[in-house]
């Protein structure tokens, strides 16, 4: 193994480390409330008590799918999945998401019928003691794993650190109605259950679209995408950074594309020489791979050239559809023009570049122009 393979392995193992520590800890603390809670439930026949206890089987479920997710997400890329399997922990935490919903509409179900068909609980003090102890335990442990999980960037921890938080509310909210009823004699254990219920489906469906969003893939953070630009774009000789796409093949597993613009001079053996510095440079300081580098030339040393290049941007850009024009390169004396366009999704690209050649072309009669059409995947400005 070389050295550079063993840095980024070392930040790999550690991560998987935290993940699989906090998940030991969620489902042994899950396990204890859980055995405290039913015995409770079943003593007290109190139906939101007893909930309470299976939600707390299902958190620990949810832990050991985790730890499940971030060993297969660790095997090393082979043959069939060259990439690596990364992105099985968006696939361990859109269950961990399924399982909060299931959990959340069994406790409404429950509920409803506890609404139509009511039993009176039997509270004593060790039995509410216990419960408010859970109440703290919760708190602490779903701040504990949610932390633990944006820290490493784990949408499964951060899934079960929110369940964990909504445990809590569940059992403070069961703690509340046991004193009522201790005091007044009135149930709204089952009304509040559904309630609680209702936010709990409401938050697992949240966690799914937010997990089906990273699978489907999102625009890539801005905050990463202008500092690979800026990175870029420190060297004197690249004019501008465009067509910045970002791969994601799992948490901090980041590969990009990019195109450079570049001084029409400049030879083959310089370009290799950049890219390769700009390569070992973004990958340094971002941990993001540019496994692909294009470039468009730029004129040099040609006034009429320039002319024709912002007379031109003038044009597309007054477009508000037209987000950002780069790429553009005019040989005066082949009469040829190519530049690129990015879109928003407000215009389909076809009727984009119709309108752009149309009105380009009644400027310029004697040039072919060739217009490539861009998506808006990660403009900033």
């Amino acid at each position: 193994m070389s050295k550079n393979q063993s840095a980024s392995a070392a930040p790999e193992t550690s991560r998987d480390k935290v993940i699989i520590r906090t998940s030991v800890i969620g489902i042994a603390a899950n396990v204890l409330l859980a055995a405290f809670k039913a015995t409770i439930g079943i003593v007290s026949h109190s139906i939101a008590v007893t909930l309470d206890a299976v939600n707390n089987l299902s958190d620990a479920l949810s832990s050991i799918i985790t730890i499940v997710g971030t060993k297969l997400s660790g095997r090393l890329p082979d043959k069939k999945h060259p990439m690596g399997y990364g992105r099985i922990e968006y696939l361990s935490a859109m269950i961990v998401s399924g399982i909060v919903l299931y959990a959340g509409i069994t406790s409404a179900v429950e509920s409803v019928k506890k609404i139509f068909h009511p039993e009176q609980p039997e509270y004593s003090t060790v039995s509410l003691a216990i419960i408010a102890v859970a109440v703290v335990v919760k708190i602490v442990l779903g701040r504990y794993v949610k932390a633990q999980g944006e820290k490493v960037n784990s949408g499964s921890l951060v899934a079960s650190g929110s369940d964990a938080m909504f445990d809590a509310i569940l059992s403070a909210s069961v703690l509340a109605c046991a004193i009522v009823f201790m005091v007044s004699g009135v149930s709204l254990e089952a009304y509040v259950g559904a309630g609680i219920s209702a936010v709990i489906v409401k938050s697992g469906i949240e966690m799914m679209i937010e997990t089906l969003n990273q699978i489907l893939g999102e625009r890539a953070d801005k905050e990463t995408t202008d500092q690979i630009k800026q990175l870029l774009t420190e060297e004197p000789v690249v004019q501008g950074a465009y067509d910045l796409i970002m791969y994601n093949y799992g948490p901090d597993k980041d590969l990009a594309s990019v195109h450079l613009e570049l001084p029409d001079t400049m030879t083959v053996r310089e370009v290799d020489r950049l890219t390769r510095k700009l390569e070992a440079k973004v990958q340094r300081e971002t941990g993001v791979i540019l496994t692909g580098v294009g470039v468009y030339s730029y004129n040099t040393g040609n006034t009429e050239a320039a002319r024709i290049q912002n007379d031109v941007r003038e044009r597309v850009l007054a477009h508000d559809w037209a987000v950002q024009f780069h790429g553009f390169y005019v040989d005066v004396e082949a009469k040829e023009m190519t530049f690129d366009v990015v879109m928003s999704f407000d215009i389909a690209p076809r009727e984009g570049v119709e309108i752009i050649c149309r009105e380009i072309q009644q400027a310029y009669p004697d040039y072919r122009i060739v217009v490539a059409p861009d998506i808006d995947a990660s403009v900033t400005d």
